[in-house]
């Protein structure tokens, strides 16, 4: 059974995401960490057998102040949503093919020095 589980973390710089997002991550049986909230400062983690309080615990001491919002089941009707979500967020960049036209090979002439083969360099 998979669960939801939203942790509020205070969370002040960009290294302190990073920190919250890379201590989930590493946890046992997470399968997805995300950012939510106005000011990202709450971890949603989906995973299967996710201990809630110890995860909670684990951010406290490393990160800062943390405090179990949510905890409840991944609904089916979520997991539909997000590849739907997600297909109509890809946007196709077209690059333009320009191709850099060299000139052609004799529009430059260069002065070529050598000396005839009876002189002597010496």
């Amino acid at each position: 059974m998979k669960q939801k589980i939203v942790i509020r973390v205070e969370m002040t710089c960009n290294k302190c995401r990073s920190k919250a997002m890379a201590l989930v991550a590493a946890t046992v049986g997470v399968d997805s960490v995300a950012l939510a909230g106005d000011s990202k400062d709450q971890v949603v983690v989906v995973g299967d057998g996710v201990d809630s309080v110890k995860l909670t615990t684990a951010l406290r001491k490393k990160v800062g102040h943390a405090q179990l919002v949510q905890v409840g089941e991944v609904k089916k009707e979520e997991e539909k949503k997000k590849p739907a979500e997600a297909a109509a967020a890809i946007v196709e960049y077209t690059y333009p093919w320009h191709y850099y036209q060299y000139p052609p090979a004799g529009a430059y002439s260069y002065q070529q020095y050598y000396s005839p083969p009876d002189t002597c360099w010496m």
